[in-house]
């Protein structure tokens, strides 16, 4: 298997040259399911476990888990039954949200992306949200991806139209797409962006239909799909792990399990880029710190007096610029506590030392 059908370039082989001197070979994660991966490497697929500098350095904080999409230099050794995942190419796209429950910790949806399909449905289902589509897009304008909305299940819906204009309304300078992956048409409007060695990826909530979008995209029903409950319009979860596959054309898809929470990790500098219309009215206020809540020559206020600024969409911005200063807030504390509890650490090596030279 030539790693280029994979992506491969000679950005990453000069990234690699270092692991190459070591004698270790390149791979990419191709999936991952409750802390195992499995590596597309020349050979072949291979399962893979952290060697132990490896493990030492994700304890430690210096290194990240592997997600799929990943690069990674591999001990490739035949008399192991998995291949040694050593280390962890420098990304060049992160898609991260905060972990659930956990204010301080990013999870990795994916990496090494060129697009994110963020996909909605149009059926009577929750797969439909202005605010969700916006959460999608400051989350993969962090990460430094493309976006594209897909609006699946279009054959469901009674006014495509309209639903295409409210969507490009929370999201002005994005494509979107209306889809359906069960009939199979506009689908194809989707394969530009999944040129040969451009990798993307299906971000959205349970029961949009993302399996079955993977499976139309790769022409082969690879992707267990199911349908929605029917007492509360919920999806119920199918695809359960993250995986990256080949398609026809040579582009890459990775089809991910359905997001609960869709809360960016680290988007503060980008919400600019997804409510451009607060950022271009905020430059023309009096104060540069202006908050947008009662300040005096506020062009916020005014435009959202006079009607000119949707009220909703200023609403949400707000509200994720104070989730995003939590987060920040969060993550200095817990980065306080670290460092309080490392130096007791070597305060109580200090004190053990001396004791051992007293006896």
């Amino acid at each position: 298997m030539n790693l280029r059908d994979w992506g491969w370039d000679e950005h990453w082989a000069a990234a690699f040259a270092p692991h190459a001197a070591e004698g270790l070979q390149p791979a990419r994660v191709v999936r991952q399911d409750r802390g195992a991966w499995e590596l597309q490497m020349e050979a072949g697929v291979r399962s893979a476990e952290a060697t132990g500098r490896f493990r030492l350095a994700l304890e430690s904080g210096a290194a990240d888990l592997p997600a799929v999409g990943d690069w990674a230099a591999v001990d490739s050794r035949p008399s192991c039954d998995r291949a040694g995942l050593a280390a962890v190419l420098p990304r060049r796209t992160c898609l991260a949200r905060q972990d659930s429950g956990r204010a301080t910790r990013a999870q990795v949806l994916a990496a090494n992306v060129d697009v994110a399909f963020l996909v909605g449905a149009l059926d009577a289902g929750r797969g439909f949200s202005l605010a969700r589509l916006e959460r999608a897009l400051a989350l993969v304008r962090a990460g430094g991806a493309e976006a594209v909305a897909v609006l699946n299940k279009a054959d469901l819906c009674d006014d495509i139209g309209g639903r295409v204009r409210e969507a490009q309304s929370a999201a002005p300078d994005v494509v979107v797409i209306a889809v359906s992956a069960i009939e199979g048409w506009g689908v194809d409007e989707l394969r530009p962006w999944l040129a040969a060695g451009r990798t993307g990826v299906l971000l959205g909530p349970s029961g949009v239909g993302k399996s079955a979008l993977a499976n139309a995209l790769l022409g082969e029903a690879r992707q267990a799909t199911g349908a929605v409950r029917e007492e509360d319009a919920r999806g119920r979860h199918t695809t359960t792990r993250r995986e990256l596959f080949r398609l026809p054309d040579g582009g890459l898809l990775i089809d991910t399990a359905g997001l609960r929470e869709f809360q960016p990790w680290d988007a503060a500098g980008d919400l600019d880029s997804v409510f451009p219309e607060v950022a271009e009215l905020a430059a023309h206020c009096r104060f540069r710190d202006c908050r947008h809540e009662g300040e005096p020559g506020c062009a916020v206020q005014l435009a959202l007096g006079d009607g000119s600024l949707d009220a909703r969409r200023f609403e949400h911005y707000l509200r994720l610029k104070r989730e995003q200063a939590y987060q920040e807030q969060k993550r200095d504390l817990g980065a306080q506590l670290a460092e309080k509890t490392r130096w007791k650490q070597i305060a109580q090596w200090q004190k053990d030392m001396y004791r051992h030279r007293e006896k």
